[in-house]
């Protein structure tokens, strides 16, 4: 068994696959096994997968024949995960030599971190560094290093910081208590909150990530400024057609969340309380999604009665 399971969904992945795989390989830390899931690449994303798992018996390649969306696909790679410990590794981002050396080291001697992850880089399609003016980093005790889990969600719900942490090192028996990732925009941010409420996160003061910034990034082609409505399609294709209520669904996936966790009654309704502000603070948000929502469920029923009336 592989003391790690790195699990890599991809579509179409071919400009930067082989350097994203080659990284990977190159770890210090040796003992992983990476799962690939391929959602259906018209590519030259098979040729490429199935040339590297016949080189290193670390490589298992899967792949199936149409796009199943974002969501299942990268679900699909931690259900064969055999490891302690999981990462998520986007197809075009680039990983340090030391990267599992150094969060593994964490996670071995710290039982109180469920994610371990590096500071990172921004770099071109060349691989050169680039600044990229993000939202505002919440650093320190202001993440999510609060022994207190009310704390850590508190922190961890905020929108002003960019869900980077959800390509770290994660123990992977926590995070199979979670719902993963769902089919609503803003789902990682969801999943980040759930597992702040199991442990603290750790980040490792070296920039060991180097996220890719290029046209075809899911954040680049899938815009939020298109609207979380639109952004959807990314996670499930299909869906932008339908009454969603994302914001909603994200407020709901938190409330669930906190009653799964295994917290004492007092941190579960401070946790409440602080879900409670944040979505007070986004309430024109909710009732904008509520109004659109509605407007699609009633056009999606005409259309399927004049539809019915036409056969």
């Amino acid at each position: 068994m592989p003391r790690v399971s790195i699990g890599m969904p991809v579509y179409n992945g071919e400009e930067f696959l082989r350097e994203t795989l080659d990284s990977i390989l190159a770890q210090t830390f040796e003992d992983f096994e990476l799962i690939i899931s391929d959602n259906g690449s018209t590519d030259g994303t098979q040729g490429i997968c199935k040339e590297y798992s016949e080189r290193d018996p670390r490589i298992r390649y899967f792949r199936v024949a149409r796009n199943m969306g974002a969501a299942w696909n990268y679900n699909r790679v931690v259900e064969p995960a055999t490891g302690e410990y999981f990462k998520w590794a986007a197809h075009d981002d680039l990983c340090a030599p030391t990267y599992l050396e150094k969060c593994v080291d964490v996670l071995d001697n710290d039982a109180s971190v469920v994610l371990c992850f590096p500071d990172d880089q921004d770099i071109d399609k060349e691989g050169r560094p680039i600044d990229v003016r993000r939202d505002t980093h919440v650093a320190g005790d202001l993440r999510a290093t609060s022994p207190k889990a009310s704390q850590r969600l508190r922190n961890l719900a905020r929108y002003d910081h960019d869900c980077e942490e959800v390509f770290g090192l994660i123990r992977l028996d926590v995070l199979r208590k979670t719902r993963l990732i769902q089919s609503y925009t803003d789902s990682d941010r969801t999943l980040l909150g759930e597992l702040g409420l199991y442990g603290k996160f750790h980040q490792v003061p070296e920039p060991l990530f180097f996220h890719r910034h290029h046209v075809g990034s899911s954040c680049r082609a899938n815009p939020i400024d298109g609207g979380w409505h639109e952004r959807a399609r990314w996670f499930e294709p299909g869906l932008s057609n339908k009454a969603l209520f994302s914001q909603w669904r994200q407020l709901y996936e938190y409330s669930k969340a906190i009653i799964r966790a295994p917290l004492d009654v007092v941190e579960k309704a401070k946790c409440f309380f602080w879900i409670g502000a944040r979505y007070r603070h986004r309430m024109r948000g909710l009732l904008q999604e509520f109004g659109t929502g509605i407007k699609l469920a009633v056009t999606s029923k005409n259309g399927k009665r004049e539809a019915q009336k036409a056969s």
